[in-house]
C-alpha cells in the first residue's frame, strides 16, 4: 500500500541561491536527464530581466526546458522554471495540479524573488514529494523556509558543501539548522538529486 502511494506522488525540485548561483546552477541543471521525473523551481536573486536571459542560455545547454517563470503556468516535468528578478515567486495548486503565481509583496530577508518565499508556498502542496536545494549565496533566505518545511512536509533537503560554494553563508545557514539531509559538493548535487528521486 505505501510502495503504490508512493508511485502516485509527483515530485518537485526546488533550489535556492544568491551570489555564484549562475555558475551553480549551470553545473547541477546540465547534469539533469530530458526525462526527468519532477518539475524544478528556482530563486536566483537577480534585479528584473536578467533572469530571462540566465534562463535562455542555460536552455541552451541543458536537456531539460528552462524557462522564467510566468505566472498562471501549469509545472510541468522536465522543466525548470526561475523566477523573473525583482519579483517573488510561488507555487499553488489547483485541482492536484501545481501552478505558478508571481506576485509583488514586499521583500523577505531583504530579497524579491526570495527562497523562503518559495519555500513557505511548497509547504502547502500536498501528495508531492519535495526536494529543496540550497547553493552558493550571502545571507540566510532559505533557512526559515526549511525549517517550515521539514516540521510536516515529505522533504529530502540538500545543501552546497562550503568547498565548492563561492559564498557559504546560505548554504551555512541552512546547515545551522540541522534540517539538511545532505550535504554535497556542487558536482555531486545532481547525482544526489537523482538517486532520491529514482
Amino acid at each position: 500500500m505505501t510502495s503504490c502511494k508512493k508511485l502516485q506522488r509527483k515530485k518537485i525540485i526546488c533550489i535556492g541561491t544568491s551570489t555564484g548561483g549562475p555558475r551553480a546552477l549551470q553545473a547541477v541543471l546540465t547534469q539533469l536527464p530530458k526525462n526527468l521525473d519532477a518539475s524544478i523551481v528556482i530563486v536566483q536573486h537577480m534585479p528584473p530581466k536578467f533572469t530571462k536571459s540566465l534562463a535562455d542560455r542555460l536552455n541552451t545547454i541543458c536537456d531539460i526546458d528552462v524557462k522564467e517563470a510566468e505566472d498562471g503556468e501549469q509545472l510541468k516535468e522536465g522543466t525548470a522554471y526561475i523566477a523573473p528578478g525583482g519579483r517573488h515567486m510561488t507555487i499553488i495548486q489547483t485541482g492536484g495540479r501545481a501552478k505558478v503565481k508571481i506576485v509583488d509583496s514586499p521583500t523577505v530577508n531583504g530579497h524579491r524573488p526570495s527562497v523562503d518565499v518559495l519555500f513557505n508556498s511548497i509547504n502547502k502542496l500536498t501528495n508531492f514529494d519535495k526536494i529543496v536545494v540550497i547553493m552558493t549565496g550571502m545571507g540566510t533566505d532559505g533557512a526559515a523556509g526549511l525549517v517550515e518545511l521539514k516540521k510536516d512536509s515529505n522533504v529530502y533537503s540538500i545543501a552546497e558543501s562550503e568547498e565548492t560554494c563561492i559564498v557559504y553563508g546560505m548554504p551555512n545557514a541552512a546547515i545551522a539548522t540541522k534540517q539538511v539531509d545532505v550535504i554535497a559538493k556542487l558536482g555531486d548535487i545532481a547525482d544526489t538529486i537523482l538517486n532520491y528521486i529514482r
